[in-house]
């Protein structure tokens, strides 16, 4: 099946972006913490996609990759993080907390797990006001830890709410894995216990999630229920560092700041693997082609920053 090459070129400038912020970070640019998303990106595409103008996006700390695939211009952005008055808020927010009402993206929090209770909120004033459209909100496997995860979800079943909850789940929070804080949770068989539709994406791939999404917004809508997407996805730019105790490198996944093991460069890839949403992509196009709409990508960024 022939697919869209404007999707394939909006991964591409998320992820181009991503790696020129990395390189301002690695340079002391910024006085705000960031929280990239590298590898996160194939979610951040599709639901950029399929959220429509009465939709609203709430995001959490983690935001940077849903922002650049709705924002025209990186510039905006980036003057925002830089807490310029040229931001899209004024450099007013900063990162944790962007928001960009015209695209959607209504609320972000660094607060671990408020973004749920609060796009609760936009659930019930949408079915009051009967305005139509659905509520997606981000979370992480951390947040899942929270009372309010469990709390805004029978709120939302019990209230007929369209709320469709985001898990993505990259089995850190902070510096630990999930095994070392925590008994694992079914996520499956717990919104299952509250009849909620629960939806699996795990394969990278931004058309096929493109798809899925939009069947489960129309679900939503038509049984007047809220649901859940799990997506496993990996924080890539990790890197091993050498110690004493880790004489053969102990792993380390950074949660903000920059990553020393990613370089700013025309080849968008940082792992040849589906863990990398764009690699996932060759199997729709000739990684010249991808190559390629990264070398354009970069110098258009590079020009709109001059």
């Amino acid at each position: 099946m022939t697919k869209s090459p404007e999707i394939l070129q909006k991964l591409v400038r998320v992820r181009m972006a991503q790696l020129i912020i990395n390189e301002m970070y690695k340079q002391g640019a910024f006085k705000v913490p960031i929280h990239l998303a590298l590898g996160h990106e194939a979610i951040a595409v599709a639901l950029g996609t399929v959220v429509e103008s009465n939709d609203q996006l709430i995001l959490n700390h983690r935001n940077i990759h849903y922002n650049l695939a709705k924002v025209h211009s990186i510039k905006s952005e980036i003057d925002e993080y830089l807490l310029k008055k040229e931001g899209l808020a004024g450099g007013e927010l900063g990162s944790m907390n962007f928001i960009n009402e015209p695209q959607g993206i209504m609320y972000s929090s660094s607060i671990l797990g408020n973004n749920l209770a609060v796009a609760a909120g936009f659930g019930a004033a949408k079915s009051i006001k009967k305005d139509g459209g659905v509520v997606f909100v981000v979370t992480g496997d951390g947040a899942m830890e929270e009372g309010t995860f469990w709390e805004s979800m029978v709120f939302e079943k019990s209230n007929e709410l369209p709320v469709i909850v985001i898990v993505e789940n990259n089995q850190w929070s902070l510096g630990t894995k999930i095994e070392e804080r925590r008994c694992p949770i079914d996520l499956p068989k717990m919104v299952s216990s509250l009849d909620i539709p629960y939806l699996l994406l795990s394969s990278n791939d931004t058309y096929e999630y493109i798809e899925k999404i939009t069947a489960l917004k129309k679900q939503v809508l038509d049984q007047k229920t809220p649901a859940c997407i799990e997506v496993p996805l990996t924080t890539l730019g990790w890197w091993r560092q050498n110690t004493p105790e880790f004489p053969e490198g102990k792993f380390i996944n950074y949660h903000a700041g920059p990553s020393p093991s990613v370089k700013e460069q025309e080849d968008p890839y940082l792992d040849h693997s589906s863990e990398d949403p764009l690699f996932v992509m060759e199997k729709y196009f000739d990684a010249k082609m991808i190559r390629s709409m990264a070398s354009d990508a970069l110098s258009a960024f590079k020009k709109e920053l001059v």
